[in-house]
């Protein structure tokens, strides 16, 4: 016979198929939904403590430290999910300083009602991307709200990487003259996204490029130790990206529009919908500004990896019209690439 607290109600004989309240109130239902859901996904000595914090040995160095949340809709799209886009983006954005991720952390916040299936198949995602990207998932929180207080699921990783004493990366390095890169296709994961809620096919379906780019970013260094800034072009896509690095460094930028990797499906997707692929958002590729005579061998071996088979050079820096970026079309004009008003697609990440 079970026995129980007294003043307390028994747990239930099986976990329920849904979220409940319960499972954010600290209590005993808590601790059986992350001992049941998450220990056995993210596992390792530092989160198996249960400590509010974790306790690290990091090599010595310079540190590298992001923090990003995530409520895109759906939670689950071609290509991917909310649980490892959650990893892919913090991983990027400390890969992207010149920093070896090493560590994350997970808070989520759950709508009551959500399927049990549902959360594990997002806690599996983001595990399997901890793995693919060779980072743990350290410490984290877990709360749950009311019905209609959130969409499903909301999610913030924080991570942090060590940054090798020859890397300086930042804005402020870029030089006119530096050859502009990037890893792949751009506006895939944007398309996917709004393909999937508009409810479009296309022969060769939309899928989203979500991917941790720490392993690309290796490779880079081992080809060039010259590379004087990145950065990976989410919402407001590429043409956010340049624009904010344009101004930030006082240089210009040059783009040939021909040089730009999209796919055809994200291209005819951009058309039916009036959207230059320029400021669609990207989860799984890289900007990168380099000396031009370091630019072409820094591609080839990017073409080695399977995340940068498509990389590009794609323009060049230069000292006029700083704080700008010029696109050279296919046409042969020259149009103002401008930062995106606002957001096109809301929830994107």
């Amino acid at each position: 016979m079970k026995q129980t607290i007294p003043g307390l109600s028994p747990l239930p004989a099986q976990e329920p198929d849904n979220i409940l309240l319960a499972h954010g109130s600290g209590g005993r239902m808590s601790a059986r939904l992350i001992e049941s859901m998450m220990l056995p996904r993210f596992g390792n000595p530092e989160l198996n403590l249960l400590e509010d914090q974790a306790v690290l040995a990091v090599p010595g160095g310079r540190l590298a430290f992001s923090t990003d949340a995530f409520v895109v809709r759906p939670i689950f799209f071609p290509g991917g999910t909310i649980g490892d886009l959650a990893v892919n983006g913090t991983v990027n954005d400390v890969c992207v300083s010149g920093a070896r991720p090493l560590c994350l952390s997970a808070s989520f916040i759950i709508e009551e009602g959500l399927a049990m299936a549902d959360l594990a198949k997002v806690l599996d995602s983001m595990a399997e991307a901890a793995r693919a990207a060779g980072v743990r998932i350290v410490t984290g929180d877990t709360k749950v709200v009311d019905k209609g207080a959130c969409d499903q699921l909301f999610i913030t990783t924080s991570g942090i990487g060590v940054l090798p004493p020859d890397r300086r990366l930042g804005a402020a390095a870029i030089r006119p003259g530096d050859a502009i890169v990037v890893s792949g296709t751009m506006g895939d994961h944007g398309m996917a996204i709004m393909t999937t809620r508009k409810g479009l096919s296309f022969a060769s379906s939309v899928t989203s490029d979500s991917a941790a780019l720490n392993g690309l970013v290796e490779v880079m260094f081992r080809a060039s130790t010259a590379i004087h800034a990145m950065r990976d072009p989410t919402r407001g896509g590429l043409a956010a990206t340049l624009n904010e690095l344009a101004a930030a460094s006082a240089t210009g930028m040059i783009i040939d529009e021909t040089a730009v990797p999209v796919r055809p499906e994200v291209r005819a997707a951009c058309e039916i919908l009036g959207i230059d692929p320029m400021n669609v958002a990207n989860e799984g590729k890289l900007a990168a500004f380099l000396p031009r005579e370091e630019a072409p061998k820094v591609v080839e071996a990017m073409r080695s990896h399977p995340l940068g088979r498509d990389a590009a050079i794609i323009g060049r820096v230069t000292a006029e019209n700083p704080g700008m970026v010029i696109m050279r079309t296919a046409l042969g004009a020259e149009r103002v690439v401008d930062t995106p008003l606002g957001e096109q697609l809301p929830r994107i990440c």
